[in-house]
């Protein structure tokens, strides 16, 4: 690339990347005061008018999210894509869909997601902000034309500029967005990406003057002896986040099965939640929960109600996006791990009154590491508390806790996370923490549609011809409606004499053979031709019919990871 030629490229590609973090920053803006007008009409117009004491609580509470379900009814009905809370969907959209994303949803989500937040709706608004940012961002990649390389980096901007606007933490808002999308770091692709989280950052808080909402006390530490506390709590919170995602989707599956209609499900779900946030309507239980997250931070809820929140604020948040509302988990899991955290350090202090523990440490250590388990994203915890706290004296504990935190969610999850369980509900099998290349290759652009191929009563005689007319090694065997049966190669014929060539194919057929199906990707098809280990993996119709409808071979395999990835680096 001549001179004249990289500055024009790279001055694009930074204008772009600005232009990003302005618009990321400013619909984040946009969806905040959205929440403030309809928590304002829910809360201080709509709440006096329905309220009902009894025995001191206010029955009005539970009506309250229950309506906002109803207003948005109509609308996730026609646009289910809008359900949860939106991070799955950037993931797919950059890895599988060229970076994008429908313009229109970035307006539906701001709107659904802030009547569910402003009626009391438990979910968190920094998933759909990243989403938001996102789906602006690939909007205007898709107005400019741009190439699939530049829609993907512009999507992953957005999605960073959203989440920075949101924390006032543009580092950490880049490493969630190079964690949970592109699953790795790419050294060339961070320069813009940095670039929009800095500007989302600065957008935001240059029109609403402060980002998180929880003011965090700056001078705290924890001493050495206390990493072991710290260790054990990463461990109990890694096994924790690791089964609240479990749980999230077998309640999912439960809702799924009613058969009543979708208003219905939502009906239900903000009924319960706001049963459940009329005990605590002051503690953050409806709406994000940044209020209690305060109060735990600043030591001031004592252990049982810590500990009653953390579990309401769980089961809050489980029955709401399980029952196909739109809303995050970000700000949740933070309030989780926040309260239990809290109060793990409040045992602690009871138990050794000596040591001079200082609960909010374990606060914002349970908030890193519970977040870190339920999402693999522990560098963007790490660094989020790091900038939260203007220091770095807690850095030794968080990484202590985010850390193994993440080991523990990722052994049980066997490397998925709460985002990639949903698109693996898809037929979409991503793992984390491992750069993406082969897992955005679907099999049906790398096989071979035509195949060479023989019947079961062929003989080996047969093939051998066929491999010196062709020049291939290898072939799938079907019967005759083309059902595959098993492979054939030059292995399988060696050495044996001219008699046993004349015998048919069937007779020396493995007993094992892998097979591929349309909706896996490139990675699936070379794991099963490692595992069996062949030279030509066969693609069928589906597990129950075995039709044979393309092959792929380890070559094929190959030059789709290159070709890839190429296109991952803004730089080629």
């Amino acid at each position: 690339m001549r001179r004249e030629e990289y500055v024009k490229k790279w001055a694009t590609i930074l204008f772009l990347s600005i232009l990003t973090g302005v618009v990321g920053g400013l619909g984040a803006v946009v969806f905040r005061k959205l929440i403030f007008l309809t928590r304002l009409l829910f809360f201080e117009i709509l709440l006096p008018q329905i309220s009902f004491y009894y025995h001191g609580y206010n029955f009005g509470y539970i009506l309250l999210p229950a309506i906002g379900s109803l207003i948005v009814a109509p609308i996730i009905k026609n646009y289910p894509e809008l359900k949860g809370n939106g991070i799955p969907e950037v993931i797919e959209a950059v890895i599988f869909k060229r970076g994008e994303i429908k313009g229109i949803l970035a307006i539906l989500k701001a709107l659904v997601t802030s009547i569910t937040i402003g009626s009391g709706g438990s979910v968190g608004r920094e998933g759909p902000i990243g989403f938001i940012g996102a789906s602006l961002a690939s909007a205007l990649a898709q107005t400019f034309k741009l190439s699939s390389e530049m829609k993907k980096l512009l999507t992953t901007c957005g999605l960073a500029a959203g989440i920075a606007g949101t924390f006032n933490t543009p580092f950490a808002g880049a490493m969630f967005a190079l964690e949970v999308v592109y699953m790795g770091i790419f050294s060339i692709n961070l320069v813009p990406i940095f670039l929009s989280a800095v500007v989302g950052n600065t957008v935001t808080l240059l029109f609403l003057g402060e980002a998180f909402e929880v003011n965090i006390p700056l001078q705290i530490a924890h001493e050495h002896i206390e990493l072991f506390f710290l260790f054990l709590m990463g461990l109990l919170f890694g096994i924790l986040a690791a089964y609240w995602a479990k749980f999230l989707f077998w309640l999912t599956d439960r809702f799924e099965g009613i058969k009543t209609p979708l208003w219905t499900k939502l009906f239900i779900g903000g009924l319960s939640v706001g049963f459940i946030g009329m005990f605590f309507p002051q503690y953050g239980i409806l709406g994000v929960g940044y209020e209690g997250m305060e109060l735990a931070i600043a030591g001031l809820l004592p252990l049982a109600v810590l500990i009653l929140l953390g579990i309401g604020k769980m089961v809050a948040t489980s029955v709401m996006i399980s029952s196909g509302h739109s809303g995050g988990i970000f700000a949740p899991s933070l309030y989780i791990g926040a309260l239990l955290g809290a109060a793990y350090g409040t045992i602690l202090k009871l138990l050794f009154p000596t040591i001079g523990i200082n609960p909010a440490v374990y606060a914002l250590a349970g908030m890193a590491a519970f977040f870190s388990g339920l999402t693999q994203a522990p560098i963007n915890q790490i660094l989020m508390v790091a900038e939260l706290t203007r220091g770095y004296a807690l850095l030794p504990g968080v990484i202590t806790s985010a850390t193994t935190s993440f080991l523990t969610a990722r052994f049980i999850l066997k490397g998925s996370s709460v985002y990639t369980l949903k698109l693996e509900r898809r037929g979409i099998r991503i793992k984390t923490g491992r750069p993406v290349v082969l897992e955005t290759i679907p099999v049906r652009e790398i096989m071979t549609v035509k195949p060479i191929f023989v019947y079961k009563w062929n003989t080996l005689r047969d093939v051998e011809e066929l491999v010196a007319k062709t020049g291939h090694d290898c072939f799938p065997v079907v019967d005759e409606k083309m059902n595959v049966l098993g492979i054939v190669g030059i292995k399988d014929f060696l050495n044996l004499s001219q008699r046993i060539k004349t015998l048919p194919i069937e007779r020396f057929l493995r007993k094992e053979c892998g097979v591929g199906y349309l909706n896996e990707t490139a990675q699936d098809a070379f794991e099963k031709l490692m595992k069996y280990d062949q030279n030509l993996l066969p693609i069928v119709e589906s597990p129950k019919n075995r039709r044979l409808i393309g092959v792929v071979t380890k070559r094929d395999i190959y030059k789709a990871y290159y070709r890839a990835l190429r296109e991952m680096y803004i730089e080629e």
